[in-house]
């Protein structure tokens, strides 16, 4: 008995050594998160630097991506550049993809409402929804070889019932709305369902096309004309107005030099380092 009765100590002490340990990596954790996205600089360089790569999603955990950006993250740079004394610019290096509207357009808006101006350098690839990024910039700038643009929007999928028929597969088909399971890969699509995915599209795809417009100050037209799901080389999409100029920092430079006044020896980057915690 008193064997057992020791165990139960051991065992509730062992239990509550690992709750504390576990709260103080935590707030270790935290802590260390916090001071990542709050301290941007050295206090001597003077322009913060923020990658937007690869998929740009509402939140993480949505499919299998190495590289995601979240409107939350951008949300927490700017404000922590915004209030850091000595910061002057921002310099958004994009290489996307794309992702979702709705996170594009909020990571997008944020930067244009920024108080500090906002230089955007196009990498290999600033397309869809990342373009729509690239293009709230103050001043965008792109390589000659830079893939940008893809003004669209995709929602294709495969369909898979005569795969399932072949398996010997049978959808069941249980739904409390008519339009409820539009879109199941394991059934083929009705024309109506069709006619209203594409009314779906056709509304966030204009409004992307409004977006571009006013980001770029372009004649909505002319970014319709253009809009055809396909991107082009930073040289074709200079001649088109999606972006300012070619090159890469060392433009981006010469541009936020101008922008502040300041002689271009004075530009002096703050480079992003990435938090602790993998959320």
């Amino acid at each position: 008995m008193q064997k057992s009765f020791g165990r139960e100590v051991a065992g509730v002490l062992l239990r509550a050594v690992v709750v504390v340990l576990t709260i103080v990596l935590v707030i270790w954790s935290v802590s260390a998160l916090y001071d990542v996205e709050n301290d941007i600089g050295d206090g001597e360089c003077n322009i913060a630097v923020f990658p937007v790569e690869g998929a740009i999603l509402p939140f993480y955990g949505i499919g299998d991506f190495d590289l995601i950006t979240t409107p939350e993250t951008v949300e927490a740079f700017m404000l922590a550049a915004e209030q850091q004394p000595g910061i002057e610019g921002v310099l958004i290096e994009i290489n996307s993809p794309g992702g979702t509207p709705v996170a594009s357009e909020r990571i997008a808006e944020r930067l244009r409402s920024s108080t500090l101006p906002v230089v955007g350098l196009a990498g290999d690839i600033a397309a869809s929804g990342g373009y729509m990024v690239a293009a709230a910039t103050d001043h965008l700038v792109a390589s000659p070889m830079s893939d940008v643009g893809s003004i669209g929007v995709n929602m294709s999928y495969v369909e898979e019932s005569e795969k399932n028929d072949e398996e010997g597969l049978t959808y069941v088909q249980l739904t409390t709305g008519k339009f409820k399971d539009a879109g199941s890969p394991n059934r083929p699509i009705t024309e109506e369902e069709r006619e209203r995915f594409q009314a779906d599209l056709d509304v966030i795809h204009n409004h992307f096309v409004d977006l571009v417009a006013k980001y770029r100050d372009l004649d909505r037209d002319d970014v319709a004309a253009l809009a055809d799901g396909s991107s082009m080389p930073g040289l074709r999409a200079l001649d088109a107005g999606l972006v300012d100029s070619l090159g890469g920092r060392d433009k981006a430079t010469e541009v936020l030099a101008f922008v502040l006044e300041r002689d271009e020896a004075d530009i002096s980057y703050c480079e992003y380092k990435r938090g602790l915690l993998l959320f």
